[in-house]
């Protein structure tokens, strides 16, 4: 008997998983509620804490801002991960929305 690989047919909407994680984002980040609930965690790294306490408020509004999703640093389209500079540092940020 052969076993032949079904193509995955129940993929993601890029579109409605970018939304999801664009709406997280700007709720956790900067408290703009979304038009529907969405659910998910912010978590803060101990360096990012240990920064200082505008540092970390700068970071994590400049991660609720970012919108510059590129094919180069979004491939799948899903708006998943970015960085932003906040004084001369790079910061990377993941959503957590589920």
């Amino acid at each position: 008997m052969t076993s032949v690989a079904q193509p995955l047919t129940d993929r993601p909407d890029p579109a409605v998983i970018a939304a999801q994680n664009d709406a997280f984002r700007k709720l956790a980040c900067l408290r703009i509620a979304p038009e529907a609930p969405i659910q998910g965690r912010m978590h803060v790294t101990r360096s990012l804490m240990e920064a200082g306490e505008g540092f970390m408020a700068e970071a994590v509004k400049a991660t609720g801002e970012f919108a510059t999703f590129e094919p180069e640093n979004d491939p799948d389209g899903w708006h998943d991960f970015g960085a932003v500079e906040i004084q001369g540092e790079t910061v990377f940020w993941k959503p957590c929305a589920y």
